[in-house]
């Protein structure tokens, strides 16, 4: 395709508030059907319009920032021939440089004019305007020139948090005193101080960069730690010094718009940044403590969530099995699992594959993670009584084909939900249990009658999240046996199997881990599970029968990723029990003979023990 010239778009007030692509339509740039092929590519990628224009060679990238400029009313600027004062440079920290691609480039009186190369960026100027205390004027000029200035003048290393935090201790201890009580102005104050915003913003860049799916900053009494949740499992990187608690708390308090003079009772808001084009919401929650506020923000990256059902790692038979059970007209699906073991996921990737424009789709969560085009999200308000059971009997009024309840949690809402399939209607929810067959049990337990249980409930999906080698320091090791007898193995049952491990390198943070990859057990009703049901049967007499009529186990499902090479035995004794009966009938790549484990030993154990609930 022939490289394009640029076209010059004419100034117009007009253009300022208006969409970019719409600015770019109006100018001649691109067509309507340009427009909206990018449009729908967006809603895939998740890129930044602008990107995709340029990467599908419909604009050049002059006339994008040339379409930015009238639309934030901004001036737009070429750094390849700007000589930029180096007495400047200082105005602005590298961290703040690299994290906002940002760079000074011209000071008058007390105003500052910056080059920004996102100017949908309004955190950086924020932030900004906070640091050198006076007026900022920002321009546009190209992402890959301002990166470059930033290369070339700040060089190309970022500073890291324990670099920052070594900095500071020695540093800036003067800029936080705690105190018992402090006034409003004063937490503003500490909280608007650089070295707190530089070390806030480097906390949050860190913890994307390392792939983390929640930050916790938790109070002490002669301390302040900072973990990262990466992989399911938690790290602790270097701690801030104590004095500055107060100043990096309010800090956060006052990014998630919440009350900082208000240390008592437990606060929720949320915090929106963009970074490398990502947008990302940070969900955070603050608990007092008798040491202070405890913060942990649950980071939701909007790109991450947008997976199909294929990438979430389950075996081809549940994958086929679940892909079938989705596109019932009726019934009641469930995911079952603790916190944090991928149940939103699953339950997003499906209702993406049966999303289509024939089906009404709407769901009602606390709160809504991630939004999903095309389909209706109520958020759940306890506080203003908007509870599950309130909201879905009014989404029963909307006229949908297909329900998510983000979780059933009292009889209410189980009886809704049983109401709902029963009326003609798909029902996704969840419940927290720990397999699949403890499901039916609770739901009993709840005061669900077993007929309507029978007569409803399609399968129920069982789902642990565990981590996978990384790939690039992957290698055959012998695992320690203390762990192979700890889940339940002999020496027999390893027999030809080759294992492997993560020997640690920078790629994985030296974890020997990158990535999730889920196991389970999906448990599909057959007529002679219903009679168990219909007699009000132990669980585990359900999870007998239903592992006769074809149920695996997640220990099995695991157990197959271990000979494909993909997890860890100790991962494996991480996330099940060995409650199995047997081994999965798969041949290890060398060895003619499957690994089996021993069922006597299985089979003489108390009926008590083998009902006992798996630890996770």
């Amino acid at each position: 395709m022939a490289e394009r010239r640029p076209r010059r778009i004419p100034p117009a007030p007009a253009f300022q508030q208006r969409p970019l692509g719409q600015i770019l339509k109006n100018a001649g740039v691109i067509t309507e059907e340009e427009l909206n092929r990018a449009l729908q590519e967006q809603k895939s990628t998740h890129e930044r319009l602008g990107k995709i224009l340029i990467k599908n060679n419909y604009a050049t990238e002059e006339e994008i920032l040339d379409a930015l400029g009238k639309q934030f009313g901004m001036e737009v600027i070429s750094l390849k021939d700007h000589k930029i004062d180096e007495d400047l440079l200082d105005t602005i920290s590298p961290p703040f440089a690299h994290l906002y691609k940002v760079i000074p480039i011209e000071r008058k009186g007390d105003v500052l004019t910056v080059a920004l190369a996102d100017p949908l960026n309004v955190h950086a100027l924020d932030d900004l305007r906070l640091i050198i205390d006076g007026q900022v004027k920002p321009v546009i000029a190209s992402e890959d020139e301002v990166m470059k200035a930033i290369e070339k003048y700040y060089g190309v290393g970022e500073e890291t948090v324990e670099q920052m935090i070594e900095s500071m201790s020695g540093g800036v201890a003067e800029v936080v005193e705690e105190a018992a009580e402090e006034d409003i102005a004063d937490l503003k104050r500490m909280a608007s101080e650089a070295p707190i915003i530089k070390l806030v913003n480097l906390i949050l860049m860190q913890a994307i960069k390392d792939r983390a799916s929640d930050i916790h900053i938790e109070p002490f009494e002669d301390s302040l730690k900072v973990r990262y949740r990466v992989d399911g499992v938690l790290h602790e990187i270097a701690p801030p010094p104590k004095h500055l608690q107060t100043a990096i708390i309010s800090r956060f308090k006052i990014m998630a718009d919440l009350n900082i003079a208000e240390r008592r009772l437990p606060q929720d808001g949320r915090i929106r940044i963009v970074m490398g084009g990502r947008e990302i919401d940070l969900r955070v929650s603050c608990l007092p403590t008798i040491f202070g506020e405890s913060v942990v923000m649950r980071v939701l990256d909007k790109s991450a969530i947008m997976v199909e059902l294929e990438q979430l790692g389950f075996s081809k038979g549940i994958e086929e099995q679940l892909k079938e059970l989705i596109h019932r007209p009726n019934g009641i699906i469930l995911v079952t699992g603790p916190t944090g073991c991928g149940k939103t996921t699953t339950l997003y990737a499906s209702l993406a594959r049966i999303n289509r424009p024939d089906l009404k789709i709407i769901t009602l969560e606390d709160p809504v993670e991630y939004q999903l085009h095309g389909i209706i999200q109520e958020p759940i308000n306890p506080k203003i009584g908007l509870t599950f059971t309130r909201g879905l009997r009014h989404i029963l009024r909307q006229d949908p084909d297909v329900i998510l309840v983000g979780e059933i949690r009292d009889l209410e809402t189980a009886q809704l939900a049983v109401q709902a399939s029963l009326t003609g209607h798909l029902v996704f929810s969840t419940l927290h249990t720990n397999d699949a067959p403890g499901a039916i049990t609770r739901l009993i337990d709840m005061g669900i009658e077993p007929f309507l249980m029978t007569s409803t409930l399609e399968a129920i999906l069982a789902q642990r999240l565990v981590r996978t080698i990384c790939k690039k320091c992957k290698e055959p090791y012998t695992p320690d046996p203390r762990v192979v007898r700890d889940i339940g193995l002999t020496e027999e049952d390893i027999k030809g199997v080759k294992f492997y491990r993560g020997k640690g390198c920078p790629e994985c943070a030296h974890t020997g881990y990158h990535g999730r990859s889920a196991i389970a057990e999906l448990l599909i009703m057959n007529d002679p599970l219903r009679e168990l049901i219909l007699t009000r049967a132990s669980t585990s007499a359900i999870t007998a029968k239903a592992r006769e009529t074809g149920m695996g186990s997640l220990f099995e499902d695991g157990w197959r990723k271990i000979i494909a090479g993909e997890m860890t035995i100790e991962e494996l004794a991480r996330a099940t029990t060995a409650e199995e009966e047997t081994l999965p009938e798969e041949k290890p790549p060398e060895e003619e003979k499957p690994a089996t484990a021993e069922a006597a030993e299985e089979t003489a154990k108390p009926a008590e023990e083998k009902s006992k609930p798996e630890q996770s």
